[in-house]
């Protein structure tokens, strides 16, 4: 499905970051997860732990007022000053900007993009299901952790269960309160602010910001790179993929597409990946697997051709068109993920002839299928330099 990758987060969260967050070998060896004691819910709140027992008043999360969508996320290696902060609050085109502590972070096993975020007032960037629940965000005040569904579902952690949080210097453990896309390309958990703070993540070091209906995201950003401090990356907050129609029409090619021997080469390199193993953020031998996204990338990169580390990057790498006009070479993309509907969470290699090559899901082994439409957004035709372009840049 969607992990960060090591090349990828540090173009939003900054390779300096990442150091003061080292992995702790030691710690990664050890752990194992615990058995769940923690009762989950039902219904519309079964990705959402019950309560752990620790008080946490009615009143400490205030209600979600109206929603924000959020556009831009910028992040730099140390605190941003509060009079930049106001000067982006004040930029043309900004409506909202919400302030957040920015770390890659060993969480569990995995090295995954971390937030530190305030919930009373972010939980309005968030996905719908997300925002609307007050148990989810009082799990986190209370000091849990909230991980991705994918990350959750796929990875094997489980609700209510204790996992190890941090780096070399500092860790602690922290509950699992809720499986919760953010739809925040790279970041797969979500603390309080107070718990970033015991971690060591630097405090407000990077802000999300909505822009306003009209508004040029990509002259904003370059107004904000003009305006945070150097070192400072901004990237565009997974935009909206343009969905078409069943009986659409090809879009017209505005530059390059993969030659006949680059779709023969992604091919055959993706067929030399059968039987090996699901594993959540898998993308080589020496990780024992790949997922979905590993999986492209690796079979991709084998014809010379870059892209992004996660599904909902990659569906941006080339046009999107509908099934029907699918051909061999082409990835199909789905959006499965119940806590942040329309986020590009699967993606797989379309064959041809109704087939598909694709690593499915956790418990099972790379393969080939019959192509499913359940959740299906389309086929994606990849442009080789709008792969390499995001690959690169992060944007």
């Amino acid at each position: 499905m969607r992990r960060p990758s090591r090349r990828v987060l540090p173009t939003v969260i900054g390779v300096g970051v990442l150091t003061s967050l080292a992995v702790n070998g030691a710690l990664v060896a050890s752990w194992r997860q615990a058995p769940d004691e923690t009762p989950v819910r039902a219904g519309a709140q079964r990705y959402v732990a019950a309560s752990s027992g620790s008080y946490v008043s009615p009143t400490a999360v205030a209600p979600l007022g109206d929603r924000a969508t959020p556009h831009l996320m910028a992040a730099a290696t140390g605190s941003l000053p509060s009079d930049v902060v106001e000067r982006v609050r004040g930029l043309k085109g900004v409506d909202r900007v919400e302030v957040m502590d920015a770390a890659q972070a060993m969480v569990g096993n995995k090295r995954v993009g971390l937030l530190g975020v305030d919930p009373s007032t972010f939980r309005a960037f968030t996905p719908k299901p997300t925002a609307q629940s007050d148990d989810l965000w009082r799990n986190i005040a209370g000091g849990d952790i909230a991980i991705s569904f994918t990350m959750g579902n796929d990875g094997g952690v489980r609700l209510g269960t204790q996992i190890p949080v941090g780096g070399q210097q500092r860790q602690s453990r922290m509950r699992v309160g809720a499986y919760a896309t953010m739809g925040l390309g790279d970041v797969d958990a979500v603390i309080s602010r107070t718990a970033a703070r015991s971690l060591g993540v630097p405090a407000g070091n990077a802000v999300l910001i909505s822009a306003e209906s009209k508004t040029d995201r990509k002259k904003l950003a370059k107004a904000l790179r003009k305006l945070l401090p150097k070192g400072t990356k901004t990237v565009e907050v997974n935009p909206e993929i343009d969905v078409p129609a069943p009986g659409g029409s090809l879009p017209k090619a505005r530059g390059q597409v993969m030659n006949a021997l680059q779709v023969q080469t992604v091919i055959r390199a993706a067929h030399t990946r059968l039987g090996w193993p699901y594993v959540w953020g898998g993308e080589s031998e020496s990780e024992g697997g790949y997922d979905c996204s590993g999986l492209m990338q690796y079979a991709f990169a084998r014809a010379g051709i870059k892209l992004p580390r996660v599904a909902a990057d990659q569906a941006r790498a080339g046009w999107v068109l509908p099934y029907s006009k699918a051909r061999p070479g082409d990835m199909l993309i789905w959006a499965n993920d119940p806590t942040a509907p329309g986020y590009i969470s699967h993606i797989a290699l379309y064959l041809g002839e109704g087939k598909m090559l694709a690593a499915p899901r956790r418990g099972t082994v790379v393969q080939v299928q019959d192509v499913y439409t359940n959740n299906m957004k389309g086929a994606v035709r990849v442009n080789p330099q709008m792969g390499a372009r995001l690959a690169d840049s992060g944007l």
